[in-house]
């Protein structure tokens, strides 16, 4: 059983609406985590054409998130101020740490190998939703200077932010998890938001920049100019 990521399939304005795992990458990551997954990956392939007899389970987790769990994620949603990619609003689909746990013990009591899998929790968060339930404003920056943007942040050790991390928060990822629960056999007990506001629930020290007032007032804005009234 190998725990892999989400990360190989990048992240790119030509991304499908919902990766399945016989799809490749739009844009191949070219550094940081997403890159080692990928390589990763095909050592195992290699394996499993050598050694057919093992049965191989790998799990391509989305961002795991949760109240003890330490991400670059985690570390994103706690700074007083969200960067943001000027002109996107990323697709965030999460996994609670407690689900990925169970995704790795079901991988690990199959007596058959799953093959890739990939693991989520249901439903979509956006960035901008996000921002909002953490209370945290944000600071849109043109895509150029993200590569600026993240140097300074990881000099002040807020987050680790890499250019494969700009391009996520630019673009997002989607998921198909059908393999989950037909191959895997897994039901995630926590939703993408359900696992979010878990995370903001646990972090005491994530305590809103914005008043709750103005948050509430920019979600009823939405919800009137997408014509929930």
């Amino acid at each position: 059983m190998v725990k892999s990521s989400a990360a190989v399939y990048g992240s790119s304005h030509r991304d499908p609406a919902m990766f399945t795992e016989d799809q490749g990458p739009r844009v191949v990551p070219r550094a940081g985590f997403g890159k080692d997954s990928v390589e990763v990956e095909g050592y195992v392939r290699g394996f499993s054409r050598r050694r057919p007899d093992v049965a191989v389970s790998v799990l391509r987790f989305a961002n795991i998130i949760g109240p003890r769990i330490s991400t670059p994620m985690t570390d994103y949603f706690t700074m007083p101020v969200l960067p943001t990619v000027l002109g996107f609003d990323a697709r965030l689909r999460l996994v609670h740490e407690d689900d990925a746990l169970q995704a790795l013990l079901a991988a690990v009591l199959r007596d058959e190998g799953a093959g890739l899998v990939n693991v989520a929790g249901d439903g979509v968060l956006s960035l901008s939703q996000a921002a909002r339930l953490a209370g945290r404003p944000t600071l849109p920056v043109p895509a150029p200077a993200g590569g600026w943007v993240g140097q300074v942040v990881r000099r002040s050790r807020l987050a680790d932010f890499s250019p494969d991390q700009m391009q996520f928060l630019a673009h997002g990822r989607g998921l198909d998890t059908t393999r989950m629960r037909e191959v895997l056999g897994f039901e995630p007990r926590y939703t993408t938001r359900e696992a979010f506001t878990d995370f903001l629930a646990a972090r005491r020290g994530v305590q809103p920049t914005l008043l709750p007032t103005l948050v509430h007032a920019a979600a009823r804005a939405e919800r009137w100019a997408g014509g929930d009234r």
